[in-house]
């Protein structure tokens, strides 16, 4: 019953019928679903060729790779097959999937009794399996498009939710029994991982992906199910992935981050996010939450740990401050595997009722079994299988067993035996491996591999059980891993090694483009590397059937080299390991893949021409007005690719010759190469081509990545890019390849990212192996399982060597920097040299200093020698340019070292302007005190607090500022909009062309230069024409844009009544109820922000006005003070010269106060240092007598004590200074009192001069005296006003605080209200934004509704363009005008092609189709009917006999296009008609948009109010003088100002004064008025005089055209002719025609002159001769006469017989030509009755001619009789 009801399946029955078989339709045959292998037909190649044995390798990257069928066992996805693995005895089972595009993801039904499988490639169906039969129970089709990423099931297993991959990411809900889709829309745009039904509500879904949450509901509609989403808002909190979620009972869900806390979401937005005490995360990196289990929500993250949160916790928690974050800690954890390289990515509960046994998918390559019961009895994780981490880099086959041995960037190294389908043994190292090769049989059990940090381990592989083991416990284990030696030959990763065909020699290399050999022994030695053109991606030596041994190194981008096998024994270069004088051969690959398509193109149209020429050969005798060929199409280019196409695989074939597989452009081929013979060139220029090459089928996108041979070399297997394995059959010795034709190809890894890059063979054929990208290992036999031999149950492992266990381990080398062979060879090479070089320096280093002790002896000698034979120091000098040279070297290296201290030099000089900045800013934070020196008066400077930083922009500016953005973009978009249209307008006019095609002149007629010259003149004047047009257009076109509308208003009015409203001001009161506050004078807290910290700047800026004035006065001070001290010094010097009773005492100088300088509390000099030094060692003695328990307090305190001490005495210095300085200018000096003792004994000489002396001294005191008052009395004034000012300032500051404590107060309330203003304020920048986008379109609308106008005028207009162009063709007098005027106007039915349309609208599309093809067929029925009427029918699809057939083909080309001109008309109108309706729509919803718009700027305005309102209630500090008080009542000041009313003077005078501005400009405007009244009555006669005038002007320029054309023409179209060159050609012909008739006219006149002399001499003697001949006649009648006479009688019977044989024989000719013009004319009217049936256009047969039936020479048939046989023979064709 199944197999008939699949049958009906397959035969595509009726809907109906199948839903109603599916009530009872049981299973699908497994065997008709699953993918097969492929074979070529019409091969020998046996189907089963490969037997699936066993899968080595799990998939853990993948996605919810582990369902749990039963309690034991496993269900996960391996490439193209499903695997079911026993978790007790590891057997595995195994399903293919059935489209062979690969597996998406699995999931299993609630009660196990089915599991899902839905699948990749094409439009990729869904399997449901039955568990255990594993037989398919439904299929589901037609879910996405391109594959399926996830499946569950809802909680009672009655609905599947599906979800599509990139493209179409769909979200698919089926009715999975009846194989039915419930409902369907796209899940997002972007990579989407998880869906899930919630548990507690069935008609909820949440879905996870890329940087986004969506939660979904199913709702019921008038149009019935749909499913409505809504995407989670992250807000604040960064987007992550998400890629586990759990639905909480109330509604809430609580999802991972890539951080590693949770998040609980309450609706679409993040209520909190949770972490841990402290800030610290819920896991360590990504973190899933998986299960809501009694009480606690458990989550697993990346680091390995399981942990459970209370519930109720997480339910209730809500933000603790404006962090966003609640923290709490686990009540439960479980820590898996140490938490060592341990990710875990899913987990699957188990079956069994109240189990708390999960077990757990790891990233890292592992299932593990977790008991999360949490209690004291709990088990450790148990982990079940451990498998490769990622893709597999290295696979390497035992040479004598069944062992293979595997490596990945998971750091590890895996030896499996494949025969007993087991691992046997792994080791792990710091690195990833990315090589890995087998040494051959002779090496013994090793294993070379090669890692990422460039290190290649030999690892050596043995028996443990067999080792001799004296003391202790044997090993236990099959097999283990041992390191034999490790050495780093390269800088970057191995890419390969391979053993030589000897196992002499190991070759490695590496990313870093190079090769090392080595000498394989029991230790292996370096031999030396070397240099290929690139990466290595692999090497393959010569086999043994070549005679000599060589690597084949093959490089990623398409260079081979072919090196020789270096010798060993040979001597090497103790520098370097690189082997230079090897020889090599080099090839590089230059594509030839479009050149091989160019040529298989040209065979197959060669094939094609062949065929066609052959049948044409076959067929009838074609004429030769025939129709010609099509026109090839041009074939193929050829092109190299922008890159070099990657090298994937090769090999040898013979020697000096390979085969290559190539990527990228070049795939698809195998190619056959060898080396060029010009090897002496540069191997990066040089290109060489393959000389051979093989197609594979199917492989321009899936190239052949890894290639393998049988021991016998008749089995080529090949590993594809997209996974698959594919089997060639090969002959015996077949090298070129010839017989790879017939495969056998399976899909077997993953076909996206499992590209198969390993494929080997076992040692004896019988078994083959595959590696790929997708970390799966596969093994298929060549015989069935039930045909291996019984005797093979596990592989043989290697015993090991002796002595083994005595041997210590090998060094390892562990660090990821470590040096390289080559780098520690350069290393000890450059060391040897170092030394060897400081050897020398020394060696020179004494010899120099041997002769610096012998010149040294030399000069001393030198200078014992009397001077006159002594020598100089520049006779000493060898030669002058060494000292020159050491200069030079002196300057150079004191340049370098200035060069290398320039950026130390730099960084201490920023350091001391960063310093010094310090230093002035505390300095200026300090008070400066300037006194009076007269008097105590005391000015000081303003202590400046530092300047704080601005507050950050408000969030409703950047809303404010957006939605300017989108303002000022709208023009960018219309006129980004409007740019195609004018493109549009370019492409019509492009688009008219000349509708009548030239003829065709004869060549070889030449014009004459004044023929020339005329077309030249004509065509410059036409060009000038045209230009002249041109430019009138466009200043027409400038006129019509400068036009102004009819509702136009002058700009700069509307500017002046703009700034009239804003500046006319509200009077109101700001308390009045009616106060409405100017959007201009409206504020927020930003705007009030910025005016306190205007403020705040303001006084700081006349603070530190006040603060510079202070400082320059101090600073004048101190000059002061010294100018006073320097005049006191003068003064002493005076006084101390004039007499005791002649002295005055001096002014004392005013000492700089410490409060005046601050600063040089500071500035000390050397004599302050060494004294402190000097009390600091006074103190130490002191300390030193006391008791040593007093402790570093106390000596703090003492270093205090002594600076205090040291200001002191610094002070009383200065005093003393001052008095002593006080008393030297008051005291008498020596010499005075000396020169008053010496009075006595003067002369009236020296008395005269003495007074001279006294009287200038005198003058000097006084002015001394009078300048030091000066000064002082000047000091004291500035210091006077200064002080005024700042009392001044200080009485405004006061204001400006008592205004900043206003503004704080307005700054506090303007925050309350913030709140509210923010939210209206936003939904109105929405509306705003949201009627700007729809004003936006609907201006497009507008405008493309304006250029689809237009495009339908211009069509018309090339509609009237091209019947006028029609009626130029035809002339005047065209007897055929009426038939040629029916075939251009004819209705033509054409084949519209028709756009895919969605379903409902097909059916009005079809009746709208039926209703224009009624009126078609109507319309060209009217067409016949009046050709009926009109008298007998014409066939206008035939040109009539006597009509040109240019003309013909004219008219039906210009119908063609008549056609298409309507076709495009019609489509424009719909466009017209669609667009009108849009904007009806948008002119619609733009009302609705600014009414709520409207109502939210009144919410706006009454929150405004509000805020004016609590505004006016602050209270607000304004001190007034009396005399600006002008509030009186009954002539006093009341005592209560509460009514009064405070207004600026300045504006109250600006009012005023308004007043009076606005009376004269009232005035001016009435004036204004009057005139453009005036004025605009002027224009409007102005405007009817000069229609007027145009409309006579147009008349009589149409009589002066209808008197010079006798018609009205087109002056555009007459002005813009050019010459005419075909008719001056015609002129130029008929001119030569002419004068060569004058000629040959003239000639025959005179021949005929001398015609008609010789035809008068002619008739002359032809006269005579006539008259004799008459004569003769006469005589011979009469004789004939007398004859016939008598001869009468005898002949009349015979002459009777004869003339009726003539008759009858005519008679006959005659009848045999009627009957046979009578076959041929009925022959001719059955093909034209056929034809006629078949759509032909063939004349009836009234109308046909018979042609003559005696045709001479080349005579041709005319009419459509003779065309009639032509179509006949091409219809048949």
């Amino acid at each position: 019953m199944a197999d008939e009801e699949t049958a009906s399946v397959a035969e595509g029955a009726e809907e109906n019928t199948e839903e109603s078989l599916l009530m009872y339709r049981e299973y699908y045959k497994s065997e008709e679903l699953h993918s097969k292998p492929f074979v070529t037909p019409e091969s020998d190649i046996p189907e089963n060729l490969l037997h699936l044995s066993h899968s080595f390798g799990y998939d853990s990257g993948r996605r919810s790779n582990l369902q749990l069928l039963d309690n034991s066992t496993l269900l996960f996805i391996a490439g193209n097959l499903l695997v079911l693995m026993d978790v007790a005895t590891k057997e595995q089972r195994f399903l293919r999937s059935c489209s062979g595009g690969g597996i998406g993801a699995i999931t299993v039904h609630p009660n196990k009794e089915f599991f899902v499988v839905a699948e990749k490639g094409i439009k990729p169906d869904i399997i449901l399996y039955d568990y255990p039969t594993l037989r398919p129970y439904r299929i589901l089709r037609g879910g996405t498009k391109r594959a399926y990423c996830f499946v569950e099931f809802n909680p009672d297993g009655s609905l599947l939710a599906s979800l599509g991959a990139a493209p179409d990411y769909m979200l698919t809900l089926w009715d999975w029994t009846q194989e039915t889709v419930m409902l369907s829309c796209k899940a997002l745009s972007q990579e989407v991982y998880r869906v899930s039904f919630s548990p507690h509500n069935p008609g909820l879904l949440t879905s996870s992906g890329s940087g986004h949450i969506k939660f979904w509901k199913m709702t019921n509609t008038f149009t019935g199910l749909k499913l409505q989403g809504l995407v989670g808002h992250f807000g604040k909190t960064p987007a992550t992935d998400i890629d586990g979620y759990v639905e909480l009972p109330d509604g809430k869900v609580v999802s991972g981050t890539d951080w590693g806390n949770l998040l609980l979401w309450d609706g679409t937005d993040i209520k909190v996010e949770i972490c841990r005490k402290k800030g610290r995360s819920c896991h360590a990196g990504k973190v899933q939450p998986f299960a809501l289990e009694e009480g606690q929500l458990m989550t697993i993250g990346s680091d390995g740990a399981v942990r459970g949160w209370d519930f109720e916790g997480i339910d209730a928690a809500d933000c603790e401050g404006d962090s966003g974050r609640f923290e709490m800690e686990p009540i439960n954890e479980l820590l898996v595997g140490h938490g060592h390289n341990i990710c875990l990515s899913s987990v699957v509960r188990s079956p069994v009722p109240d189990s708390f046994v999960w077990f757990a998918q790891d990233s890292g390559g592992a299932i593990w079994k977790l008991d999360l019961s949490f209690t004291n009895m709990t088990p450790d994780p148990e982990c079940l299988f451990t498998f490769h981490a990622g893709a597999i880099q290295g696979l390497g086959v035992s040479p004598d067993s069944h062992l293979m041995a595997t490596t990945s960037p998971d750091h590890s190294v895996r030896v499996f035996d494949f025969l007993a389908k087991r691992e046997l043994t792994t080791t792990s190292f710091n690195q990833g491996g990315t090589a890995l090769t087998w040494a051959p049989p002779a090496r013994g059990g090793f294993l070379a591999t090669g890692f990422e940090d460039g290190v290649v381990r030999l690892l050596e592989l043995y028996d443990p059980r067999k080792l001799n083991v004296v003391t202790g416990p044997r090993p236990k284990g099959d097999a283990r891993l041992r390191l034999k030696q490790a050495f780093k030959p390269h800088v970057g990763p191995i890419t390969a090694v391979a053993y030589d065909r000897d196992a002499d020699m190991l070759a490695t290399g590496g990313s870093d483009c190079t090769v090392f050999f080595f000498a394989a022994g029991e230790n292996y030695s370096p031999i030396g590397f070397v240099r290929v053109p690139g990466p290595v991606q692999a090497l393959e030596w010569s086999p043994h059937t070549h005679s000599e041994n060589r690597l084949l190194v093959l490089c990623e981008r398409g260079h081979v080299v072919e090196v020789h096998r270096p010798d060993p024994e040979a001597e090497r270069s103790t520098e370097t390991f690189e082997l230079l004088d090897l020889p090599r051969r080099s090839f590089r690959f230059r594509s030839i893949k479009s050149r091989i398509k160019r040529e298989e193109e040209i065979a197959r149209r060669q094939e094609e021409k062949e065929k066609k020429k052959k049948e044409q050969q076959e067929a009838e005798h074609q004429h030769e007005e025939e129709e010609e060929e099509e026109e090839e199409a041009e074939l193929p280019p050829i092109r190299m690719p922008d890159h070099p196409s990657p090298l994937y695989c090769g090999f040898y074939s013979q020697p000096g010759q390979f085969w290559l597989s190539m990527g990228g452009f070049d795939s698809g081929f195998l190619y056959h190469c060898t080396f060029s013979a010009r090897q002496d060139e540069d191997p990066d220029q040089r290109t060489d081509e393959p000389f051979d090459f093989r197609p594979v089928h199917n492989a321009d996108e899936d190239p052949i990545r890894s290639i393998t041979f049988s021991s016998n070399r008749q089995l080529l297997l090949c590993g594809m890019h997209s996974g698959s394995v594919r089997v060639y059959m090969l002959h015996p010795g077949d090298h070129r390849l010839a017989s790879m034709k017939a495969y056998w190809a399976l899909a077997v890894h993953d076909n996206q990212y499992g590209q198969l890059r390993h494929i080997c063979c076992s040692y004896d054929d019988l078994f083959v192996l595959t590696a790929a990208d997708d970390g799966n290992i596969f093994s298929f036999s060549l015989l069935p399982p039930e045909e291996l031999q019984e005797g093979q149950e596990a592989a043989r492992v290697p015993s090991p060597r002796v002595g083994l266990e005595n041997e210590a381990l090998a060094q390892d080398i562990e660090d990821p920097s470590a040096e390289s062979i080559v780098t520690a060879k350069q290393k000890l090479e450059k060391d040897r040299l170092q030394r060897e070089a400081e050897q020398k320096i020394a060696e020179k280093r004494k010899t120099l200093a041997e002769l610096q002790k012998k010149f040294k002896l030399v000069l001393e000698e030198n200078q014992r020698l009397p001077e006159q034979v002594r020598l100089k120091p520049e006779e000493l000098e060898l030669d002058p340019c060494f000292r020159e040279d050491a200069e030079r070297m002196k300057s150079q290296r004191m340049m370098e070292v200035r060069r290398e201290l320039g950026w130390e030099e730099e960084r201490c000089q920023v350091a001391l302007c960063k310093l010094q900045d310090g230093f002035r800013d505390s300095l200026e934070s300090s008070v400066v005190t300037v006194v009076a020196v007269r008097s105590d008066h005391r000015v000081s400077t303003y202590h400046l607090p530092p300047i704080t930083e601005p507050s950050a922009q408000l969030p409703h500016q950047s809303r404010r500022a957006q939605l300017d953005e989108h303002k000022d973009a709208a023009p960018g978009r219309r006129k980004a909009r409007a740019e195609p249209a004018m493109d549009s307008e370019r492409e019509f006019g492009e688009e008219e062309e000349v509708l009548c095609p030239q003829a065709a002149r004869p060549a070889g007629i030449k014009l004459g230069d004044r023929q020339i010259e005329r077309l030249q003149k004509a065509g410059e004047k036409a060009e000038q024409a045209r230009a002249k047009i041109v430019q009138r257009k466009q200043e027409w076109a400038e006129l019509y844009a400068e036009k102004p509308d009819e509702h136009f208003e002058d700009p700069q009015d509307l500017q002046e009544i703009q700034e009239a409203r804003e500046n006319v001001g509200d009077l109101k009161l700001k308390t009045d109820k009616e106060f409405r506050v100017p959007k201009h004078l409206r504020t927020n807290s930003e705007r009030k922000t910025a005016e306190l910290t205007g403020l705040e700047e303001n006084i700081r800026v006349k603070q530190t006005e006040i603060n510079r004035q202070v400082v320059a006065l101090r600073d004048s001070k101190v000059r002061l003070v010294s100018e006073l001290r320097a005049q006191a010094r003068q003064l002493r010097e005076v006084q101390r010269r004039l007499a005791a009773h002649l002295r005055r005492p001096p002014p004392v100088p005013p000492p700089v106060l410490p409060e005046e300088a601050p600063g040089q509390r500071l500035q000390c000099d050397r004599a302050t240092l060494e004294r402190y030094r000097a009390l600091r060692e006074q103190r130490s003695k002191s300390l030193q007598q006391q008791q040593q328990q007093q402790g570093e307090e106390e000596d703090e305190e003492g270093t205090s004590d002594l600076l205090e001490q040291l200001e002191k005495e610094m002070e009383e210095n200065t005093e003393d200074d001052w008095q002593t300085a006080g008393e030297e200018a008051s005291s008498p000096s020596p010499s005075s009192a000396a020169a008053g003792e010496e009075d006595g004994e003067e002369t009236e000489l020296d008395e005269e001069l003495r007074r001279e002396e006294e009287i200038r001294l005198l003058y000097e005191r006084d002015s001394l005296l009078e300048q030091m008052e000066t000064s002082v009395s000047e000091f004291d004034g500035e210091h006077l006003r200064l002080r005024r000012q700042k009392l001044h300032l200080d009485w405004r500051l006061a204001l400006g605080d008592l205004r900043l404590l206003t503004l704080y107060q307005e700054l506090l309330l303007l925050k309350d209200l913030e709140r509210r203003e923010e939210s209206v304020q936003a939904k109105l920048d929405d509306c705003m934004r949201e009627e700007n986008e729809i004003t936006s379109k609907r201006e497009e609308c507008n405008e493309q509704l304006e250029l689809k106008q237009r495009d339908i005028v211009r069509l018309r207009e090339r509609e009237k363009a091209l019947v006028a162009a029609f009626q130029a063709t035809l002339g005047e007098n065209n007897k055929f005008e009426d038939f040629l005027t029916k075939v251009f106007k004819k209705k033509m039915k054409r084949v519209k092609k028709k756009e895919l349309t969605r379903p409902d609208e097909e059916d009005v599309h079809s009746d709208e189709d039926s209703d224009e093809d009624d009126d078609s067929d109507d319309s060209d029925d009217d067409d016949n009917s009046d050709s009926d009427e009109g008298g007998p029918a014409l066939d206008d699809s035939v040109c009539p006999p006597g009509c040109e057939l240019q003309l013909f083909e004219n008219a039906l080309q210009l119908r063609e296009r008549r056609l298409d001109l309507e076709e495009l008309l019609m489509e424009e109108k719909k466009s017209a008609e669609a667009l009108k309706d849009e904007c009806d729509a948008l002119v619609k919803k733009e009302k609705v948009v600014r009414s709520s718009r409207m109502a939210l700027e009144d919410d706006m305005e009454l929150a405004n109010k509000e805020k004016q309102q609590k505004m006016n209630e602050l209270d607000v500090v304004v001190s007034l003088p009396l005399h600006q008080i002008e509030f009186v009542v009954n002539n006093s000041v009341p005592s209560d100002l509460g009514a009064a009313l405070v207004v600026d003077r300045a504006e109250l005078n600006r009012l005023k004064g308004r007043i009076e501005e606005l009376q004269g400009e009232k005035s001016a405007q009435r004036d204004l008025t009057v005139h453009a009244r005036q004025h605009h009555t002027r224009l409007i006669h102005d405007c009817k005089d000069m229609k007027t005038e145009i409309q006579e002007l147009e008349e009589e320029c149409n009589k002066l055209m209808l008197m010079k054309f006798g018609r009205v023409v087109d002056l555009k179209a007459l002005l813009t002719l050019s010459g005419n060159r075909v008719l001056e050609e015609l002129k130029q012909e008929k001119l030569l025609r002419e004068a060569a008739y004058d000629k040959e006219t003239k000639e025959w006149h005179v021949k005929v002159d001398e015609a008609h002399q010789a035809l008068m001499e002619v008739t002359k003697r032809n006269t005579e001769i006539l008259r004799k001949k008459k004569n003769l006649l006469d005589e011979t009648m009469e004789l004939e006469r007398k004859l016939n006479g008598r001869q009468n009688k005898i002949g009349f019977r015979q002459f009777q017989d004869h003339t009726r044989e003539v008759d009858h024989d005519e008679i006959r000719r005659l009848q045999m030509k009627v009957k046979k013009q009578t076959h041929q004319a009925d022959a001719l009217r059955r093909e034209i009755e056929l034809l006629n049936r078949k759509g032909a256009h063939v004349p009836p047969p009234s109308q046909a001619l018979l042609p003559p039936l005696a045709r001479t020479g080349h005579a041709h048939r005319h009419g459509p009789a003779a065309r009639a046989p032509k179509l006949l023979k091409a219809k048949k064709k």
